[in-house]
């Protein structure tokens, strides 16, 4: 089913929003490939919004991307996505909103001619792997073979988003 970017508060998509288009698999772990880099991030989910404020720290070593995001689901695999990067003056001001905290390491990787993230979640997450693939358009993303290191695909199931990860934890069947 796909909803109509107004009903979901983006008025002028076209112009202020970009179409993020994604697939995702569980993972029984992070697979046994060369890591092409890897980040620390923390997700604050605002309560009663779509925002997310992140910070994306390099594993390693780095300054982190500070960034305000508003995400709204078109289709299970598409959604639409506006993003404001800040300073660590303004990242504060809005890190005082009350919501939820994710925390998860980003590990990406060279696979099926892609790049592939593989998410290792922390917390009341610990043990959940999620590994998921972004696409520039709808042909590359349904010719893309699922990684040989993923396990069931679970781009359909909304329980995987990370803000519904963080109201309800991991799904039983995980």
């Amino acid at each position: 089913m796909t909803v109509a970017p107004s009903a979901l508060g983006f008025l002028k998509p076209e112009k202020y929003a970009a179409v993020e288009r994604e697939r995702r698999w569980l993972c029984a772990g992070l697979p046994a490939l060369p890591v092409l880099r890897a980040e620390a991030i923390e997700d604050l989910y605002v309560d009663d919004s779509r925002l997310r404020l992140r910070r994306a720290t390099p594993v390693g070593g780095g300054e982190p991307i500070l960034r305000l995001s508003k995400k709204a689901d078109l289709a299970p695999d598409k959604r639409l996505i506006t993003t404001i990067y800040l300073t660590g003056t303004e990242f504060s001001l809005f890190a005082a909103l009350p919501g939820r905290v994710l925390r998860k390491t980003r590990h990406y990787y060279a696979a099926g001619g892609a790049t592939v993230s593989v998410d290792r979640f922390e917390g009341a997450l610990e043990g959940l792997f999620l590994a998921e693939a972004e696409f520039a358009d709808d042909a590359a993303m349904a010719a893309f073979p699922a990684p040989g290191f993923a396990g069931r695909e679970v781009t359909a199931d909304q329980r995987y988003n990370g803000g519904a990860l963080v109201r309800n934890g991991v799904p039983e069947e995980s």
